[in-house]
């Protein structure tokens, strides 16, 4: 799993295996989980993501910058439509991205989410 965060946005992108964010989305259905991620040069590289249950609102995704860990935290409604979002973006067989942003009105995503992007085992942009 990579994980680099964007100075300058605060956006989150997220490259991993099938497995990787099979992994991820059961951490987030279940509440719990630390998800280390692989060492890179890039300064802006995280070195993981930890997972905790809340009682939310919604999900929150947030940067602990001093772990240098992205955290994902919320109640377990939220979570599940995460989780769900994540395992099709694991079983997407035709390449692609997964924009996961807040706005005002957001149906899981809880204000002050930092905006994630989820890469497609495959790359690239969808093929069909």
């Amino acid at each position: 799993m990579r994980l680099v965060c964007d100075p300058v946005y605060g956006e989150v992108d997220l490259t991993a295996s099938a497995e990787e964010l099979n992994r991820l989305a059961d951490a987030v259905a279940e509440g719990k989980g630390l998800l280390g991620s692989t060492p890179s040069p890039d300064a802006d590289a995280l070195a993981g993501i930890e997972v905790k249950g809340t009682a939310g609102p919604g999900v929150l995704v947030h940067l602990d910058s001093e772990r240098q860990f992205l955290v994902i935290s919320g109640d377990s409604a939220g979570r599940a439509v995460l989780a769900d979002n994540l395992r099709g973006m694991a079983s997407a067989e035709d390449g692609g991205h997964l924009h996961i942003d807040y706005f005002p009105g957001h149906f899981y995503l809880a204000e002050g989410s930092l905006p994630l992007v989820v890469n497609s085992p495959h790359g690239g942009m969808p093929t069909r």
